[in-house]
């Protein structure tokens, strides 16, 4: 066993060698506040191949752990926090275990299947005093505070009038058969869960995180999804519209069958903000985003329309760097742990997010009907 102290690190583990925590494996070996110290999979050879290949691409010293087992992860002393890349529908269940062991947790996303079981999750959590987050590594990047600051602080796009958000990918030819991103039991929001996330999460990042009063969900395009029960079709293809007090509005779309977009727009009284890769950044060393004023000049016959657009840069590399989102999402975290600060605005943050990708799925397993997530007036 890795009894190794660094008291300025926070000791972690992961549960599951999935592919996702191959690129968090990175994360860790760059964190200034991190250390990994073991990794779970239900065979112990399927851990050692994943430590085995990540290690040597990036290694990580002292040497990380393979472990047979998530609960013989969860009973080591040597690991303070873990890392939960599991498949939402054993989410909840290795979320509570990790809390009743005494385990900070990270989950990826979405947190649950229904909002029903996150907030059983968001109780135990703030019984445990624990801290909790999501895996939404763009909430940690330099750019999205920079974006928060132009439209709440500078007001560069006035008054926020509509918020759209555009997140896909094409899925290959076996998807439909073959990833667990279709099928029911294990990922029964499908592309709403995996990508949607992000634009709800960015959505109510601009809106100042204030709830839609109601929603309204289309499942465009469906897979089966396996022999579950669960109601509805595993969603391919979904678009959500997200409606707010003062007639604003947002909108959403997600999508296993659309080439490769990761694009938000935020609409203003007085202009405009628009990101083209808000979820995962474009390879280099900085990032950007565009703010917009236009002036349209009508002068007798000259009809003249000025641009006025300006580049917000952020000096942050996409990846493979300590200015990495993903190296800011563990160290963000790790710092607050050894503060002896938890903050369950994370958890709050999870908590919205959840409610509104809730509320568009309940309005697409009923034929499109609004869902309130106040109470009307």
């Amino acid at each position: 066993m890795n009894t190794d102290q660094q008291p300025n690190k926070l000791r972690w583990g992961i549960l599951s060698a999935a592919m996702i925590a191959r690129k968090n494996w990175r994360a860790f070996s760059q964190s200034q506040y991190s250390t990994l110290v073991a990794v779970a999979a239900r065979e112990q050879s399927k851990a050692r191949q994943f430590v085995d290949e990540c290690n040597a691409q990036f290694p990580i010293l002292p040497s990380v752990e393979a472990i047979a087992g998530y609960s013989e992860l969860l009973a080591r002393t040597d690991v303070d926090a873990v890392y939960i890349p599991l498949p939402t529908g054993l989410r909840k269940e290795w979320i509570l275990k990790a809390l009743n062991a005494g385990k900070h947790v990270l989950s990826e996303k979405p947190v649950a299947i229904s909002i029903a079981d996150m907030d059983e999750i968001s109780c135990a959590v703030r019984s445990s005093g624990k801290h909790f987050m999501d895996g939404v590594m763009f909430a940690h990047s330099a750019r999205l505070s920079s974006i928060e600051k132009s439209i709440h602080v500078d007001k560069s796009v006035g008054n926020v009038r509509r918020v759209a958000s555009h997140f896909s990918f094409k899925a290959d030819d076996d998807f439909a058969t073959s990833n667990i991103r279709s099928q029911s039991e294990m990922e029964p929001l499908g592309c709403l869960g995996d990508l949607g996330w992000y634009n709800v999460r960015f959505i109510l990042s601009a809106m100042n995180w204030e709830l839609p009063t109601h929603v309204i969900g289309r499942t465009l395009v469906g897979y089966p999804g396996g022999s579950s029960s669960n109601a509805g079709l595993v969603p391919a293809e979904f678009s959500g519209e997200l409606f707010f007090d003062q007639g604003r509005t947002a909108s959403v779309y997600c999508s296993f069958l659309a080439e490769l977009q990761q694009w938000s727009h935020v609409s203003g009284d007085l202009g405009h903000l628009f990101v083209d890769d808000f979820v995962l950044p474009y390879y280099g060393s900085r990032t950007s985003y565009i703010t917009h004023s236009p002036v349209f000049h009508v002068r007798n016959s000259d009809f003249r329309m000025e641009d006025r657009r300006q580049t917000q840069t952020c000096n942050e590399y996409s990846e493979g760097h300590p200015t990495a989102q993903e190296v800011l999402l563990f160290d963000d975290f790790s710092r607050l742990v050894l503060a002896g600060a938890p903050d369950n605005r994370w958890l709050e943050y999870a908590e919205k997010t959840q409610r509104v990708v809730d509320a568009l799925k309940k309005s697409a397993d009923n034929k499109n009907a609004i869902v309130y997530l106040t109470e009307p007036s």
